[in-house]
């Protein structure tokens, strides 16, 4: 479908869509190209969490009969995920083809199954490619390495700190394994992770998106940058104004599909700051691309492949009475992030078993595991302190 077909179909069948244009003072008829869309403001993860509280399940940006979806998903926040029924829905094909990925394959996908879309998603986009897949989602190391070695993997999709921690388990077992390439994603790659997995004989790529848009960039034989699929129209904007950026300025992601379903992807800010390439790549692929993760715009944090906002841990704080402040706080260690929760004891109240209630919380409240720890004070800042370095 083209731009114009989209919004119109969005502007008759979704109501808050509709409200959205109303609130811009807009219709469809002014927002008929690329260059238009500049006039519609961004829609942030965080709008689209209050949304979905106001009027659930998707706040009235669905904008096709629930019946006509293929599966539907719960991603941190929480928020839910729509996901239509047409093949290779996520568009990460095209990424791992561009990666060597090729029908016949076997790859282990170790990517979240439960709740969250990643496993799904890419799993659908293996097997449109004729991959075939081992389910392997998140843990179970020697399991899945006696899987891959069994049916002979030479693919793996995943974190790349999940990578490296395969390869050690792998090494340590003396489990010889096949596997040659890498489609890594949902969490940076550091060059020294990318130099020490190449190392060890596996060829790895990075592809860039969201739970809600998909595939937002992948990188070719080059590495030179992240090519835009088609069918995704991606700016970086100003983080201020909201207005496209030219190439070589850093700025917000900003993505809007020809998705007819779902009006959430229409001027959808990820958080991620980025910058436009525009000059030819040396693959032959024409468009833009990506210059690759420069870093977040507001709150949201990004931890083992899955976001941490500040309300999640506002809402699993407000259990705890006995807590006066908190802090989350993400360090990294051997490529691997770390999470832990340092509360102070509010004057009066005991601690006990309060790093046990918080642990089993927190795994329960908002999907994570984490180490809890009692502190006698917290330095001023923010709800999630990052002290992560990424070389």
């Amino acid at each position: 479908m083209l731009l114009s077909e989209v919004i119109s179909h969005l502007y008759d069948n979704s109501p808050a869509f509709r409200a959205r244009l109303g609130a811009a003072d807009l219709t469809p008829a002014d927002l008929q190209t690329e260059d238009d869309l500049a006039s519609l403001p961004i829609l942030r993860k965080d709008d689209l969490i209050e949304l979905q509280r106001q009027n659930p399940p998707f706040g009235g940006l669905l904008a096709v009969p629930l019946s006509e979806l293929r599966a539907v998903y719960q991603s941190p926040g929480p928020i839910n995920e729509p996901s239509p029924k047409r093949p290779d829905a996520g568009g990460w094909a095209v990424a791992l083809q561009a990666a060597g990925f090729a029908a016949g394959e076997v790859v282990l996908n170790a990517l979240g199954y439960h709740m969250t879309p990643a496993g799904a998603s890419l799993e659908d986009s293996l097997t449109h490619i004729g991959c075939v897949v081992i389910p392997g989602g998140i843990g179970q190391f020697e399991q899945q390495i006696g899987a891959m070695a069994m049916f002979g993997a030479t693919g793996f999709v995943g974190l790349p700190s999940y990578l490296k921690a395969l390869l050690d388990k792998a090494a340590e077992m003396g489990q010889p394994l096949q596997l040659d390439k890498a489609l890594v994603l949902a969490e940076p790659l550091p060059p020294s992770l990318r130099h020490e997995l190449h190392e060890r004989g596996v060829r790895v790529f990075q592809a860039y998106g969201t739970a809600e848009c998909g595939n937002l960039g992948y990188e070719c034989e080059t590495l030179q940058g992240w090519h835009i699929p088609d069918g995704r129209i991606v700016q970086v904007c100003d983080i201020n104004t909201g207005e496209p950026l030219p190439a070589g300025e850093m700025g917000e992601v900003v993505a809007t599909l020809l998705n007819h379903a779902y009006a959430a992807t229409v001027r959808f800010g990820v958080g991620d700051l980025s910058t436009l390439i525009d000059e030819p790549c040396g693959c032959g692929r024409s468009g833009p691309r990506l210059a690759g993760w420069q870093g977040r715009v507001g709150a949201a944090t990004k931890v083992r492949g899955m976001f941490l906002h500040p309300s999640q841990l506002a809402g699993l704080m407000a259990r705890f009475p006995e807590v006066a402040s908190y802090q989350a706080v993400i360090t990294r260690t051997d490529h691997k992030d770390e999470l832990a929760l340092e509360v102070v004891v509010a004057e009066g109240h005991t601690a006990d078993g309060l790093v046990e209630r918080l642990e089993s919380a927190a795994r329960q409240a908002i999907k994570f595991r984490l180490e809890a720890r009692l502190v006698a004070s917290l330095p001023p800042g923010s709800p999630i302190r990052d002290e992560r370095q990424w070389e």
